[in-house]
């Protein structure tokens, strides 16, 4: 006997389920069944124990109510590191002890994808953080698991995610100064005219909107002329331009109906943004039938507009490859990102004794103690000016 074709919350597809295989006699196998048409009916349907740990991955991702992007960042990390281990397990048979192996196993196996080198302690949480929701979805009264086994189990812990985290560089103010005044100079040549059309200065804006504030790279791609306050030198934060999967696209940055964030910037970011819409309005008679409009601030442009429209988001990845090249360029350190820009302009913030609680409110950070501890980087700086004015203070120097 079996079930009428139905879909399993536990799996996210539909299926038929096999009554009667592990019964004596028909009249249980009857009542059974019986049974189970009660259960899906009251949608107390309880998943079966023969479930195995992939098909409840699956099950769980499909049900997932996340974000796009979140999900993206989900799928390879069941795909390529917990199903391949403990896909074939059944969930009922999942303990604590076989996902500390999955985690050591992880933490020292060279991974082709990374580099040959095993997952950090930072991706392995991650992992462990997947693993543990999806086991919460079936723990519980009327359900397979009465205790979650990844509760007692032994993930790395914060003080060694900490402790593997790369130290990115930083640029302090001297240095950030020095590469604006470079990255704005026009290339001279016979077609320059100062980079109205010109391409040398064709993502001067967009390296300085990054060096200005302390937004992200997905936050300034996804800028609107309509979001930005001329009068109140002020930029609303309402869209960003997200990577997913092999493609990307634009989409609303707030969540669950919060307002958008706003950032407060100096007049003389804002005579850079009317200089870009000068551009971007020449760009936009030229190209004609060929620009589709959508109110972006640093949208796609016509250079090198082989396929596609101009008017649109830009490839994230792109960007990074051309920030890559003015980086080499100008002899910035090999390591120094995009994202980098962020972690200057907080910490600069911060070694100028700038009040803290708007250096993390423009940084969209949930309080200034986070931001002081996540961005204060130049510690050893302070303290010897700490020491120094102390020393002063008790006249160190007139004992020796």
């Amino acid at each position: 006997m079996r079930t009428p074709l139905h879909f399993n919350p536990a799996t996210g597809r539909k299926e038929r389920y096999w009554i009667g295989r592990e019964y004596k006699d028909k009249t249980e196998a009857e009542r059974a069944l019986r049974k189970w048409h009660t259960d899906h009916e009251a949608g107390t349907l309880m998943p079966r124990s023969d479930m195995t740990m992939g098909q409840l991955m699956d099950g769980w991702l499909a049900k997932h109510r996340g974000e796009d992007t979140t999900r993206e960042g989900y799928e390879p990390k069941i795909r390529l590191h917990i199903k391949p281990h403990i896909g074939k397990v059944k969930v009922v048979e999942v303990t604590d002890e076989r996902l500390d192996e999955l985690y050591r196993l992880l933490e020292a196996a060279p991974i082709e994808a990374n580099g040959n080198k095993p997952l950090g302690p930072k991706s392995v949480r991650h992992i462990h953080n997947i693993i543990s929701a999806a086991l919460d979805s079936v723990t519980g009264p009327r359900k397979l698991l009465t205790v979650n086994p990844a509760h007692t189990a032994n993930p790395p812990t914060e003080r060694q995610i900490k402790a593997a985290q790369p130290d990115f560089p930083t640029l302090n103010d001297h240095e950030t100064t020095h590469f604006l005044k470079e990255i704005w100079k026009p290339c001279g040549n016979r077609a320059c005219d100062d980079g109205l059309t010109h391409h040398c200065l064709r993502d001067a804006p967009l390296w300085t909107a990054y060096a200005a504030t302390s937004c992200r790279r997905s936050e300034v791609l996804g800028w609107k002329w309509s979001l930005i306050h001329w009068d109140e030198c002020a930029i609303e934060l309402a869209w960003v331009v997200v990577e997913e999967g092999n493609t990307y696209r634009l989409r609303k940055l707030t969540k669950d109906g919060d307002d958008n964030a706003i950032i407060y910037v100096d007049q003389a970011l804002m005579n850079i943004l009317k200089r870009q819409k000068e551009r971007q309005d020449e760009e936009r008679e030229r190209l004609g039938d060929l620009w589709v409009d959508h109110d972006l601030v640093f949208a796609r442009d016509g250079f090198k507009l082989y396929r596609g429209e101009a008017g649109g988001p830009q490839d994230p990845e792109k960007v990074s490859a051309r920030w890559r090249t003015a980086r080499n360029r100008l002899r910035l350190p090999d390591n120094f990102r995009l994202h980098d820009w962020r972690a200057s302009k907080i910490t600069n913030d911060l070694d100028n004794h700038e009040n803290p609680v708007e250096v993390s409110a423009n940084a969209r950070h949930h309080s200034p103690g986070y931001t002081m501890a996540r961005y204060g980087r130049r510690r050893a700086e302070g303290a010897k000016k700490l020491a120094a004015s102390s020393a002063s203070r008790l006249g160190l120097s007139s004992l020796v």
